[in-house]
């Protein structure tokens, strides 16, 4: 199969489009992951904690269903150790 895409010109192209464009992606990313960065340093700088900003991220991501089902959870188990509040 690897022959197949070494001997055709126009699947070896194709197959270099695909990677110019992943690594074109990959740039952007790690562009995007550095302007990441310097927002959570802003906010680091004006007092707020980065690491609970990083949670309410994460959280603010999923259905509302589903951080209900895992808050209940969460409760419960802690409730069975004796750290329920």
């Amino acid at each position: 199969m690897v022959t197949d895409v070494a001997d055709s010109g126009v699947a070896a192209d194709e197959l270099r489009q695909f990677i110019e464009r992943i690594e074109r992606l990959e740039e952007e990313k790690a562009a995007i992951a550095g302007d990441i960065k310097e927002v959570y340093a802003e906010l680091k700088g004006r007092g707020f904690d980065a690491k609970a900003i990083r949670k309410i991220v994460q959280i603010r991501k999923k259905p509302v269903e589903e951080r209900v089902e895992e808050d209940a959870i969460l409760e419960l188990y802690l409730q069975a150790l004796g750290m329920s509040s």
